[in-house]
């Protein structure tokens, strides 16, 4: 076989004004972002991002909760412990006060966060540094009186949610402010809890109900299933945080809705979470919005993302 040299002159090529790119200055950050200007209402976050990859996808995500909450479409956050851990409880709230979310989803470990920052002003244990001394999750006060909320559930037949938000109410707890919880119990604003038994710290104590925890979840989820045909044509739903109970719930609720004939064509999801999980990305983003929705990930610390996202829909209601 013989053997000679390329010969790259006889190359066809083409003018790089012809050829198509992926990436243009029509998408980039504006120099007039970054030129000294002061930034004013009608300058917020968003005009600083350029239009590439997660930054367009975040800016998508703005404007269909603005419209959404302009034309009266559910906007449902689901949110995991973490995010609560994270002191964005007061963001959230900000939210709700301004009509932005209009239901709000949380796992057991949520709604133990923010009952314990209701009533202490702080939460989230050293796990480690009590497992082996038996105490991991022994405090007396969440276990007695997270379980008492539930008891009230069930004595007024009401659900999880909303029996935890008139908990910290009724009994005045310090930092209630604070509270997801009780915000939206003085707000009117519809909260789930969705449980699974033996996954919580209160589960682990002698005023523990299953049989109390299992209905006042289940009443939750089945009023949770209600809101969502709320979310069609235009609303948007964010997964926050929640890697499995909260995706399977949405599914499964979701399902139930599409049985029950219900056109959820047009709903938006969003999952913003630290990396990405295989239960929000399947359950949340894709699956849901096959038919003619669209379904967004959002990685990043939910310290950051979050309050960026909340800044960006306060801006643009403005």
């Amino acid at each position: 076989m013989d053997f000679y040299e390329i010969d790259l002159e006889k190359l066809k090529r083409y003018s790089i004004k012809n050829r198509r790119s992926k990436v243009s200055i029509h998408q980039f950050a504006p120099f007039s972002g970054y030129a000294g200007r002061q930034q004013s209402e009608e300058n917020n976050m968003l005009s600083f991002l350029p239009d590439i990859l997660m930054a367009k996808d975040l800016k998508e995500v703005v404007r269909l909760i603005v419209a959404a909450q302009k034309t009266g479409r559910a906007i449902i956050f689901a949110i995991g412990g973490h995010v609560v851990k994270c002191g964005l409880g007061s963001v959230i709230n900000g939210l709700m006060e301004r009509g932005v979310v209009s239901a709000i989803l949380m796992n057991g470990a949520a709604s133990i966060h923010d009952f314990e920052i209701a009533m202490v002003g702080k939460t989230s244990e050293d796990v480690q540094a009590v497992l082996s001394e038996g105490e991991f999750g022994m405090a007396e006060e969440t276990g007695k009186m997270h379980n008492e909320a539930v008891h009230l559930a069930h004595t007024e037949n009401i659900g999880f949610g909303k029996a935890l938000g008139k908990y910290i109410g009724v009994n005045e707890f310090r930092y209630r402010e604070y509270s997801i919880l009780y915000t939206a119990y003085k707000l009117g604003i519809p909260t789930f809890v969705s449980v699974a038994i033996g996954d919580d710290i209160t589960h682990m104590h002698p005023e523990a109900s299953g049989a109390e925890i299992g209905a006042a979840s289940y009443k939750d989820f089945l009023s949770f299933t209600s809101v969502l045909p709320n979310l069609s044509n235009g609303g948007v739903y964010c997964n926050i945080g929640s890697a499995v109970i909260l995706p399977e719930v949405f599914l499964k609720a979701f399902s139930i809705v599409e049985n029950l004939g219900y056109d959820m064509r047009g709903l938006n999801t969003v999952n913003m979470d630290m990396q990405a999980q295989y239960r929000p990305l399947t359950n949340v983003v894709k699956r849901p919005t096959l038919r003619n929705g669209k379904g967004y990930n959002l990685i990043g610390a939910h310290e950051i993302m979050l309050p960026l996202l909340a800044n960006a829909i306060i801006s643009e209601l403005r």
